[in-house]
């Protein structure tokens, strides 16, 4: 696929039964990535120099908890998944209460771009650092049914609203919005990850190097306590 800021190729097919989406990559028509000015947006190719930047870029690895746990989750997860949205909403503080937080586990959030918009959610998130990072995902998850809808420009205008909120300004939001090199560097990672992974949806988990689907707390906690009991 050509890997440039202004083809995101994925299509998302959701599977209402087992409330999982399923995801098939593929090229399609250039999408505009969000302009300076929320009522615009830009048009473009990728140049030599594009590629170049977006190749010494770093994408930091996000995690909340302690790094030497003996229990890692990393989600494969989109802010605009309504699956994943409920993740965060009715699984993932259970978790960090009974487990993250006591040390027990560490959490790595992975995003997965079904199309421009998880992209410009996820560059909002970044936009903080790693201090806000999950507060702005948080954020996301909790509120998609308000901030996707509308048109581009609005949904533009409602995740600078969210990074308002955390206490960026519109420069700040404006700069990380149209930096192509990272966001170039997004989308390659995530492609890297998802395809080592054989993701082909979100939510997806894996635990200390087992692949699983969705599933609710309870059987977090199983797989967790297991794991734990082995450890000692």
């Amino acid at each position: 696929m050509n890997r440039t800021v202004l083809t995101v190729g994925l299509l998302a097919v959701i599977v209402a039964a087992s409330g999982y989406i399923w995801l098939d990559r593929f090229g399609s028509e250039a999408e505009p990535m969000l302009a300076a000015s929320a009522q615009e947006a830009r048009t473009g190719t990728e140049t030599e120099a594009d590629a170049e930047d977006a190749g010494s870029v770093e994408v930091i690895e996000m995690a909340i908890g302690d790094p030497d746990a003996p229990v890692t989750i990393i989600e494969y997860g989109s802010v605009t998944c309504s699956y994943c949205g409920r993740f965060h909403v009715e699984v993932l503080p259970q978790l960090e209460e009974n487990y993250i937080d006591t040390g027990q586990v560490r959490f790595v959030f992975r995003e997965v771009y079904q199309h421009r918009y998880g992209l410009w959610g996820g560059l909002v998130a970044r936009c903080g650092g790693e201090m806000r990072y999950f507060g702005v995902i948080d954020r996301l998850m909790e509120t998609q049914s308000e901030w996707l809808a509308g048109e581009p420009a609005d949904v533009a205008e409602s995740l600078r609203r969210v990074g308002r909120s955390v206490g960026l300004n519109d420069e700040q939001l404006d700069a990380c919005l149209t930096d192509t090199a990272m966001a170039e560097a997004m989308i390659a990672v995530s492609e890297e990850q998802t395809a080592a992974a054989n993701v082909r949806g979100t939510p997806s988990f894996v635990i200390n190097g087992e692949f699983y689907e969705n599933m609710g707390y309870d059987a977090f906690v199983d797989v967790i306590d297991e794991l734990l009991a082995e450890e000692g």
